[in-house]
């Protein structure tokens, strides 16, 4: 790592944690890796971006990362528009500290990068259909076994009038099993 990069990467780190300080959207994973999220929980077209620096970070653009768990419901061509969009971006700062540049250049154009984002109610609605479908195909799938005449007389003549299994009918004889045994070597002494 160079000593001049490594001083600039300090100084900016300052600068985030003082520029941020108390903001919910902003997190430090490590002292390289950046997150800021973009929108509320609860909305379709929120999303995180995750910014890691090089160890010849600020002359090299970061790594831009929207590949994590809270992205998921983000489709990939506007992960893709906004991974262009700040590499065109960061292509500019080439040099200087850059991340909070790029956070804030973010925040100005999220709305106009996640429009072709399709919203809660479509997603949802597509998901419930494939649910409901595989529902049915599990209904469908499923038959009652089939028996014959012989199959149902001989399991209604193995019940008692009462519909249950005679008394002893899992019982062994005693005298049989013994004799098929053997007597055990304590009783031949």
């Amino acid at each position: 790592m160079d000593e001049e990069c490594s001083i600039l990467q300090e100084e900016e780190r300052e600068a985030l944690l003082s520029i941020y300080d108390g903001d919910e959207a902003f997190k430090q994973v490590s002292p390289t890796i950046y997150q800021y999220k973009y929108g509320e929980d609860s909305d379709n077209k929120s999303f995180l971006l995750e910014v890691e620096w090089h160890d010849n970070y600020p002359n090299e653009a970061p790594k831009i990362n929207l590949d994590m768990f809270y992205n998921k419901h983000i489709v990939s061509s506007v992960k893709e528009n906004i991974r262009n969009k700040i590499s065109k971006e960061a292509d500019h700062y080439l040099g200087e500290s850059m991340t909070f540049t790029l956070f804030e250049f973010l925040k100005d154009f999220a709305t106009e990068l996640v429009a072709d984002q399709p919203d809660k109610e479509i997603t949802e609605s597509i998901i419930k259909l494939s649910i409901d479908n595989d529902d049915e195909s599990a209904k469908k799938t499923t038959k009652k076994e089939t028996m014959s005449k012989a199959q149902k007389r001989k399991q209604w003549d193995r019940l008692d009038s009462k519909g249950e299994k005679p008394r002893g009918y899992d019982w062994i004889d005693v005298v049989k099993h013994l004799s098929q045994t053997g007597s055990s070597k304590n009783e031949e002494n």
